[in-house]
């Protein structure tokens, strides 16, 4: 009779707790973001644009709004897409704060989920599986002639990281030393590639303070060499 009534205890505690789960993971307590596919690969950063939550985008339509998720803290964000950039997504300060945790300037595990709006440009938004990896020492593709030509298209931004002037990227491996230039001012920074981001080319603050006009965190009109 004792070995019945413990296992009909053991049954009732593995229903209760089963029960549990379920109720937890119905009210969103459980942690089911990581099953959801993302339409953005890599890191998510952000320009410092002020205004409210909003993103920018190389690969979704003025309009298109976004749900932005921070796997690490399950913190989301909906922005509308305001216009081109070199990213997937690209948040603005607004958007950054909703999501990221304190001293943070990127979010490396999230999820980005269209929620409406228009549809993916088809092509565009590369990514490490179709962005064609340059490796170190490689010349820009079509780089001879007067005018180079850029290894990365869109606008380019800052992740708000310090150290020396460096880049992150989804296109170029770990190494790689890129010359990126304002053509507005024409001032240049070299950079080396530190790490992965969501960018063809993240600056990092310090690059960034050294090609940038003041009072602007994007630079629309740029080159990006890579150098031998």
């Amino acid at each position: 009779m004792k070995v019945q009534r413990k296992h009909v205890l053991a049954a009732g505690v593995a229903v209760v707790a089963a029960a549990a789960v379920a109720v937890g993971t119905g009210l969103g307590f459980a942690d089911t973001n990581s099953t959801r596919a993302s339409v953005c690969q890599g890191s998510v950063t952000f320009s410092a644009e002020g205004g409210a939550p909003a993103a920018t985008s190389n690969r979704f339509p003025v309009g298109t709004r976004l749900r932005v998720t921070n796997l690490d803290n399950n913190r989301s964000a909906e922005v509308t897409v305001t216009g081109p950039s070199g990213s997937c997504v690209l948040l603005n300060a607004a958007a950054m704060e909703l999501v990221r945790e304190p001293g943070k300037n990127l979010i490396r595990r999230n999820v980005v989920e269209v929620v409406g709006g228009g549809a993916a440009q088809p092509g565009a938004g590369a990514t490490p599986s179709d962005a064609g990896t340059i490796r170190p020492g490689a010349a820009s593709p079509g780089a001879s002639g007067p005018a180079p030509v850029s290894a990365c298209q869109g606008a380019l931004t800052f992740s708000g990281e310090a150290g020396a002037p460096a880049a992150t990227s989804n296109r170029f491996p770990v190494g790689t030393r890129l010359r990126v230039t304002n053509l507005d001012n024409g001032k240049a920074v070299t950079v080396s590639v530190t790490g992965p981001s969501g960018s063809c080319a993240l600056l990092n603050l310090s690059a960034m303070d050294a090609i940038r006009e003041p009072g602007k965190n994007l630079v629309r009109r740029n080159t990006v060499e890579v150098l031998r």
